[in-house]
């Protein structure tokens, strides 16, 4: 071996960088350890628990002091602080240590209407309203702009885009300007815009106490990914994520001015004058007639004088509301009878936080706003630093404090309405409404409003962090209890240290304890690279990620299987160790270079297409390819060749006793047996054609939509029963419920008001499902079954919301036509043989057909077998494994047509497939081994994954076999005649 030197150079330096890079993460998780011991002191608790005000605060507090201290020394001139330590270790997903993962998407209609000033050009808003028809029925997230521009020049030939968007600085700066001019610009200000609201998202998590936030802007689709590790309040912090921060300050009427007003609507509606439902309706909960009419001024009927209570007077209050009526009050005051009928200058508003009656049913405010051309008198861009503290009369407050501008507009503000109220309201909600006693000078306000601690919080930082230039919408969620982490790390890494033992076990009682021990050195090689790289990347561990070390460390196997059995042959041929080593590896460098660039291929498919899990499986099991193809080739070469001519490994035969007449001088005629294979591929595809007309697939709420909840009991549960008390409380909806890992625990799916994007629609879903398990519960509360809870209850959630999941179900599409491309056009490159392309695509389609089919029979095991992200990654891996396994019997053909150009092709096929059979099968083997191994221990979440691949590996073994070579044959045959 020529370059025996470089590689050991090679080697050696990857030991190095790679032992460099993992020591980062050794250090950071000592400090991370030592700031757990001092907030938990701080704190004065005993276990970690980041839904404690206390400790987390104390948390991030140690840890950002410790961000500038030096922890590392390297060199005398190369020393790390804390904070650039955590940015090189290499971390873990949430999935391994709990926390949220939020999607969020930047409604860029709203950015296109607010560069137009809202222009009431029917034309124009005609437009957005047509993309967004079309991108929700084609399931599309294209260039909103594009798709925008196109749609207005149809509807208004003659328009221009120029006029549209007259008052933008860089439209007024192009003279004449045309509409792929105005295009440009309007891209450019949507880019500027998701800009700007990643930075106010950033401001805000880091003023909420997130220990390393992950934030991602996700480029050209105007989302934003969020992963927030140790968070347990989703609610909370979904609203403090969507909240615009658009502070106004309003004059505000005093009922007894608009009286007349209201008792004319009221009439109007007592009377049945038409109204339109209201867009932001309440869907709160309902209530008694009986208790509600215990509240004081808080009627029940539906007229709106009684709905309101009217106490007129001074008040700017128009009545107090039951939560449960706030929806028929706005079916009357946002209906076309009081837009006719009301002051044009009024705004009528709820106030932000219900209040509880002494009966304890709860009731919102409507407050009456005095406008200036639909405007606040005072906006809150002048408020420049907010922040939560305490006062002894009102209890938490919010104090702000404003610029120069600010402050004279708050004096003159304060001094035109002393001895009235004056309204603070934040995203059109009425937050508080002081009396104003007298001209408040200097820029200082307060907002009250019976504030926990936690809520004033939340609002300082809103207003600390900035306005939001567009509407935020939460595109998906998921949040992961910190108990299921610690269990997902557990099952990930006893599935890993398992397979690991067994694949070196099976090795050395394959090939003998000499050549079975250079083949674990190589894969010890190849994990410490893989872990090691994967670390130089900062890269993220998640499960599926684990799942991809474990599985490119059975296909690493595959290597050496094929050196080993090269090397078997060469010894069997007469010729000497040393001289079968050097031929073994040098004859089978073909085949391992083809199958493991096929995998190689489907592995950047989903990079490139796949997200979050599927992205994290197939970096790993990438990395990991490429580091088994070095370690196997090269690394091991060195030391065998090495121990070879030290005279250590002179009786090596490559076999053990078990293995010593395996599959030897194999003849069986396969390609005669074609036929009776095709007749069974027939019944085969006939029989799974029918289940698919009678069964159909179960698409996951990753193409559908909808949410999950992981929910732990503590005791065994029937599925059947829950879904049947779940179904009375999710009406109308799809809602199923399996088993998982065991008895104890379930999911449950649901797609319930999953367009509905209202504030408390997550609320009122626990709710819902706290209800429907109540009876398995015990005397758990509704407070205890959230995932704060570490041991019992919801253990985590997941939510995607239908754009989501449209593009999801798109970009698995073209994943798996992708890969079916490229696996073809490879082959026939490499080959150079049209019928070796078709044999291998003829092989591929029955494979992923049949297991596709299989997922018909959902709902009869007991783990998901739903069609998803996760199953499309299987599929796609499948594809890559089917032609890698046919890739090396096309190889050898290639070689024995080099070597007997005149022989038959149905012998050359069939000695191919006979000389190769004891790789194929053992390659399968060690495949499977590891597969079943991560099957049972390895976690729910890639249990379905698993499967398919489990069904991928049997099916295509015996499609290379029997479908792939015969078909190939069938061609090549024919075009030779």
């Amino acid at each position: 071996m020529q370059t025996k030197g470089f590689i050991v150079t090679i080697t050696a330096f990857l030991l190095l960088i790679c032992g460099f890079y993992l020591s980062f993460t050794v250090v950071s998780n000592h400090y991370q350890d030592v700031a757990e011991q001092k907030a938990l002191a701080a704190a004065g608790i005993k276990t970690p628990d980041t839904s404690n005000e206390k400790y987390r605060v104390a948390l991030k507090e140690i840890t950002d002091s410790l961000n500038n201290e030096t922890v590392y020394k390297i060199w005398p001139f190369i020393n790390y602080n804390l904070m650039q330590v955590r940015e090189k270790e290499l971390g873990l997903g949430l999935d391994l240590k709990g926390g949220m993962n939020v999607t969020l998407q930047i409604s860029v209609p709203d950015i296109l209407r607010a560069l137009s000033d809202n222009n009431p050009d029917k034309k124009f808003n005609q437009a957005i309203d047509n993309v967004l028809e079309s991108q929700k029925n084609l399931a599309a997230q294209e260039n909103f702009v594009d798709a925008f521009c196109k749609e207005y020049k149809k509807l208004a030939p003659e328009g221009k885009l120029a006029q549209i968007f007259r008052n933008v600085d860089k439209v007024k700066e192009i003279p004449n300007a045309t509409d792929d001019q105005v295009q440009k610009v309007l891209e450019a200000e949507v880019e500027s815009m998701v800009d700007n609201s990643y930075n106010v998202l950033r401001n805000r998590i880091d003023r909420f106490g997130v220990v390393a936030p992950n934030i991602q802007k996700l480029q050209g689709t105007g989302r934003i990914l969020l992963e927030l590790p140790g968070v347990k309040e989703p609610e909370r912090v979904a609203k403090l994520l969507q909240s615009a921060a658009n502070l106004e300050f309003y004059e505000t009427y005093q009922v007894s001015e608009i009286m007349g007003s209201l008792n004319a609507l009221n009439q109007q509606a007592a009377n049945g004058a038409p109204v339109a439902k209201a867009e932001n309706d309440s869907t709160a909960t309902d209530s008694t007639k009986a208790e509600a009419a215990k509240v004081e001024k808080v009627a029940t009927s539906k007229t709106l004088a009684e709905l309101t209570g009217y106490p007129g007077g001074q008040s700017c209050v128009v009545g107090n509301v039951l939560v449960t009526d706030t929806a028929e009050v706005n079916k009357i005051i946002y209906s076309a009878a009081a837009k006719s009928t009301l002051p044009n200058d009024l705004k009528l508003a709820w106030t932000v936080k219900p209040q509880k009656a002494q009966n304890g049913v709860e009731f919102v405010q409507l407050i009456a706003l005095r406008t200036i051309n639909g405007q606040a008198q005072m906006s809150g861009d002048v408020v420049t630093s907010a922040s939560s503290e305490y006062d002894n009369l009102q209890g938490q407050v919010v104090s702000m404090r404003m610029n120069d501008e600010g402050a004279r507009q708050w004096s003159r503000l304060t001094g035109q309405n002393i001895g009235k109220p004056v309204a603070i309201v934040l995203d059109d909600q009425v937050y508080s409404f002081p009396n104003v006693n007298t001209q408040i000078d200097g820029g200082n306000s307060q907002i009250s409003g019976h504030f926990t601690v936690e809520e004033a919080n939340d609002l300082a930082n809103v207003l600390q962090s900035g306005k939001m230039v567009a509407r935020v919408e939460l595109a998906s969620q998921s949040v992961i209890g910190p108990s299921l982490g610690q269990e997902s790390i557990k099952m990930g890494v006893t599935s890993f240290i398992v397979a690991l033992i067994l694949l070196m076990i099976f090795m050395m009682c394959t090939y003998g304890v000499k050549a079975g021990n250079i083949a674990n050195l190589g894969l010890i090689l190849n994990l410490f690279f893989t872990v090691g790289i994967l670390a130089s990347f900062q890269s993220v561990l998640t499960l599926p990620g684990i799942a991809g070390i474990v599985l490119a460390l059975g296909m690493a196997v595959d290597a050496n299987v094929l050196i080993f059995e090269r090397c078997k042959e060469e010894l069997r041929a007469g010729k000497g160790l040393k001289s079968a080593v050097q031929d073994g590896y040098s004859n089978a460098f073909s085949a391992i270079f083809d199958s493991n660039l096929t995998s190689i291929i489907t592995g950047v498919i989903l990079i490139n297409l796949g997200s979050g899990p599927i992205k994290g499986f197939a970096v790993t099991e990438v990395v990991g390819i490429l580091c088994s193809f070095f370690t196997a080739v090269f690394a091991t070469r060195v030391v065998m060749e090495f121990c070879i001519n030290r005279g250590w490994f002179s009786n090596m035969t490559f076999t053990t006793p078990l293995t010593k007449k395996l599959m030897e001088n194999v003849q069986f005629d396969f390609m005669g047996k074609a036929k009776v294979a095709w007749i069974a591929v027939g019944v085969c595809v006939v029989l799974f054609g029918v289940l698919f007309g009678v069964r159909h697939l179960n698409p996951g709420i990753d193409f559908s939509g909808g949410r999950n909840y992981v929910v732990q009991f503590d005791h065994a549960v029937s599925t059947q029963q829950l879904e049947e008390q779940l179904a009375k409380e999710f009406p109308g909806a799809n809602t199923s419920v399996i088993t998982i890992d065991n008895d104890t625990k379930v999911r449950v799916s649901t797609n319930f008001k999953i367009d509905d994007t209202a504030e408390g629609v997550d609320a009122e879903i626990m709710d819902k499902l706290y209800n429907g398990l109540k009876s398995e519960l015990g005397k758990m509360d509704k407070k205890d079954f959230s995932v704060s809870n570490s041991e019992v209850g919801v253990v985590s959630t997941e939510v995607v919301g239908p754009s989501i999941a449209s593009d999801m179900a798109r970009e698995a599409i073209w994943a798996v036509l992708f890969s079916l491309l490229a696996m073809a056009l490879y082959i026939l490159l490499r080959f150079r043989n049209v019928a070796f392309s078709i044999g291998a695509l003829a092989a591929v389609a029955f494979t992923s057909f049949i297991v596709i089919g299989f997922y018909t029979l959902h709902g009869l095991f007991p783990f998901s077998m739903e069609i998803d992200q996760t199953f499309i990654a299987a599929i796609l891996t499948v594809i890559g494994y089917q032609v890698n396994d046919t890739v090396v019997v096309f190889d050898r053909v290639r070689e024995y047509r080099t070597l007997f150009p005149k022989q038959d092709q149905n012998e050359t096929f069939n000695k191919a497939l006979c000389s190769t059979l004891s790789r194929t099968l053992m390659t399968s083997v060690t495949t499977l081994l590891v597969l079943f191994v991560i099957f049972f221990l390895g976690g729910e979440s890639i249990r379905s994954f698993i499967f398919a691949m489990i069904l991928g590996v049997i099916v295509g073994t015996c499609a290379s076999l029997f479908i792939a070579s015969p078909v190939a044959y069938k061609i090549a045959n024919r075009s030779k005649k």
